[in-house]
């Protein structure tokens, strides 16, 4: 596979939104102190060979500089090596359901929109039907979890943890029945470790429902947000690496901010 050396950021598309980080220094980067700044919150993944957790057996991440100004070179270029379920990511109905639609071809719709963050204890490995009704979901768009993984950072650590809270087949059956447009969670797989078949991800992806794993919602507060998840645009394939941000509907924008998600100002105009 050859391996393009630039990305594209999947965020640039929200420009026509005014989308520009604010009080920034004056070299340009983000603000350190995502305190100082209120709005959208960064729940992405950060891709790092160091500390991005990878699937058991997927395609290791490989990050290299062919170029680098640091080195004497007269610029820096760089070439990336990683699966398409790397950090966080979407997937496309194509990863489980033969026919189905590959990641260039997920409509924009259930991406962009209105979302309920949902906090699951710790102790809760298996999302049920009867976990799912102990919550406050039903008339929700779009469904994220809250679990275990970020409570215990997981999404950065490089070491796989098998004991990751999942969706179970019965709780997606009832978030596909009721409409749910997306689903999102944060760890590299909705799935149960070691299932004999993938039958949350069938149920989901068979209804055209994507699925957003690996969120980075360390300090994310339960409630109703803004999303906006926006996968790369790799033709005719079953997932990408993704942007995701979310804003609070309710005024409240985070819980305990254990790795300080960065957050940005996104034009106010956003639908409601």
């Amino acid at each position: 596979m050859k391996i393009p050396r630039w990305i594209i950021v999947p965020l640039v598309a929200i420009g026509t939104w005014g989308c520009a980080p604010q009080q920034q220094s004056g070299s340009g980067s983000a603000p350190r102190d995502a305190s100082i700044v209120a709005g959208w919150i960064d729940v992405t993944a950060s891709l790092d060979p160091a500390t991005t957790p990878v699937y058991e057996g997927d395609a290791p991440m490989k990050f290299e500089f062919l170029k680098d100004m640091r080195k004497g070179d007269g610029f820096t270029l760089s070439v990336l090596s990683l699966g398409a379920h790397s950090g966080t990511h979407i997937d496309a109905p194509m990863h489980f359901v033969a026919g189905g639609a590959p990641i260039d071809q997920v409509p924009l719709a259930p991406l962009i929109g209105p979302a309920r963050v949902i906090d699951i204890a710790d102790d809760v490995q298996g999302i049920d039907a009867a976990e799912l009704n102990r919550h406050q979901w039903k008339g929700a768009q779009r469904v994220i979890f809250r679990t275990r993984s970020s409570r215990r950072g997981w999404m950065t650590s490089p070491t796989f943890h098998r004991d990751f809270a999942y969706v179970a087949p019965d709780a997606a059956q009832l978030l596909a029945d009721a409409g749910v447009q997306l689903v999102g969670i944060d760890y590299i797989s909705a799935e149960q470790f070691g299932a004999p078949a993938p039958r949350t991800h069938r149920i989901l992806l068979g209804k055209g429902i994507p699925i957003v794993e690996g969120l980075a919602l360390e300090g994310v507060s339960a409630g109703d947000y803004d999303l906006i998840v926006l996968p790369m645009k790799v033709r005719g394939h079953e997932g990408a690496p993704a942007r995701a941000v979310l804003r609070s509907r309710n005024g409240i924008h985070t819980g305990r901010n254990i790795r300080g998600p960065r957050i940005y100002n996104l034009s106010p105009d956003f639908p409601r």
